[in-house]
C-alpha cells in the first residue's frame, strides 16, 4: 500500500512575508514608453532607409522624423527613469558585451544622433548627401534598438519575461515595425504609403504569431499575459492589431480615411503590447508560483531523466 502523505506539499508563498524576488524597479510609464518608442524609431529607420530607394520623399521624410523624434523622447523618458542625466552618460564610460542595458546604451546613443541627422537633412533640404549616410548608419543600428530591449527583459529573474527569452524579440520585432507602418500611414499620402502598409501587414503576423507561440508555449508562467489588467491590454492589443493590419492590407491603399484609422489601431496596439508585457512582468515577479513552480518541474525533470538513464 503507498504510503501516504503526513505533511502536506508545501505551496509557494513567501518567506517571512516577502516576495521571493524582487520586483522590478522600473517607472511606468517611462519604461512600457521606452520600449515602445525604441522599437517605433528603430523600424520607422528601416522605412525611411526603403523609401529613400525607391523615391518616396514624402514616406521618406516622416520615417526620418519619427526615427529621430522617437528616439529622442525614448532617451527622455529613459534618463526620466533612471532619475539623473548623468547616470545614462555612465552607462556609455565602458562597453558591456555581456549587458544589454550597456549594448542598449550604445545602439541608442550613436542612433539618435544619426536619425536626428538624417530628419533635419529631410525635412531642410540642406546637406542631402550628409543626411543620406546618416540615414544609413541609422538603418543599421535600427533592427537592433527595436528589439534589444527583449533582451534587456529576458535577462532579468522575472518569470514572464525570462521564461519567453525565445519569442520576445519576434514580438518587439513585428510590433515595432506595425508602429513604423502604422505611424507612417497616418502622415503619408496613399500613392506612397505602400511599403508603410507592407510593413504594417507584415509586423501585425509575426507580432501575432509570436505572442500567441509566447502564451502558449510558458504555460503556467504565461498566466499573466492573459489575467488581470495585462491581460486586458494584451487582449485589447491583438484586436486593434489584427484589426488594423488586415484593413490597411485590404482597403488601405484606396481610402485615405481607412488608412489613417488602421495606422492609428496599430501605433495604439503598439502602446498597449509594451504596457502589457511590461505589468505581466511585474504580475509575475509578485506571485512565488511562477517562480517556484518552474523550478520544481525542472528538478521532476532531471530526476526523471536520472532515473531514465540509470534503467538503461
Amino acid at each position: 500500500m503507498r504510503e501516504q502523505r503526513m505533511v502536506p506539499e508545501a505551496s509557494p508563498d513567501s518567506y517571512y512575508g516577502r516576495p521571493i524576488i524582487k520586483e522590478p524597479t522600473w517607472k511606468t510609464p517611462d519604461v512600457p514608453l521606452y520600449l515602445f518608442l525604441g522599437g517605433l524609431a528603430g523600424a520607422s529607420a528601416v522605412l525611411a532607409e526603403g523609401a529613400a530607394v525607391t523615391d518616396r520623399p514624402d514616406l521618406e521624410r516622416v520615417a526620418r522624423v519619427a526615427a529621430g523624434a522617437g528616439a529622442a523622447l525614448g532617451t527622455v523618458a529613459l534618463v526620466h527613469d533612471l532619475h539623473r542625466p548623468e547616470r545614462f552618460l555612465n552607462m556609455l564610460r565602458v562597453l558591456k558585451p555581456t549587458s544589454p542595458l550597456s549594448v542598449g546604451s550604445w545602439i541608442l546613443a550613436p542612433f539618435s544622433g544619426l536619425s536626428a541627422a538624417a530628419a533635419a537633412s529631410s525635412v531642410t533640404g540642406r546637406l542631402p548627401r550628409v543626411g543620406r549616410l546618416a540615414g544609413v548608419g541609422a538603418t543599421v543600428l535600427g533592427p537592433p534598438l527595436a528589439t534589444y530591449t527583449a533582451a534587456l527583459l529576458a535577462n532579468t529573474a522575472v518569470p514572464a519575461w525570462h521564461e519567453a527569452h525565445r519569442e520576445l524579440p519576434f514580438v518587439f520585432a513585428g510590433s515595432g515595425a506595425t508602429a513604423a507602418g502604422g505611424f507612417a500611414c497616418l502622415f503619408t499620402p496613399l500613392d506612397q504609403a505602400g511599403p508603410a502598409r507592407r510593413m504594417l501587414a507584415a509586423g501585425a503576423l509575426v507580432e501575432l504569431a509570436a505572442a500567441e507561440r509566447l502564451t502558449g508555449r510558458l504555460g503556467l508562467v504565461g498566466e499573466p499575459y492573459g489575467q488581470g489588467r495585462p491581460g486586458r491590454l494584451m487582449r485589447t492589443a491583438r484586436v486593434l492589431t489584427a484589426v488594423g493590419g488586415t484593413a490597411a492590407l485590404v482597403a488601405g491603399r484606396r481610402s485615405r480615411t481607412v488608412s489613417v484609422l488602421a495606422g492609428a489601431a496599430c501605433v495604439a496596439a503598439s502602446v498597449l503590447t509594451r504596457f502589457g508585457i511590461f505589468e505581466a512582468g511585474t504580475a509575475s515577479a509578485r506571485d512565488p508560483k511562477y517562480t517556484v513552480e518552474p523550478q520544481r518541474e525542472r528538478l521532476r525533470a532531471r530526476a526523471a531523466e536520472r532515473a531514465r538513464t540509470l534503467g538503461r
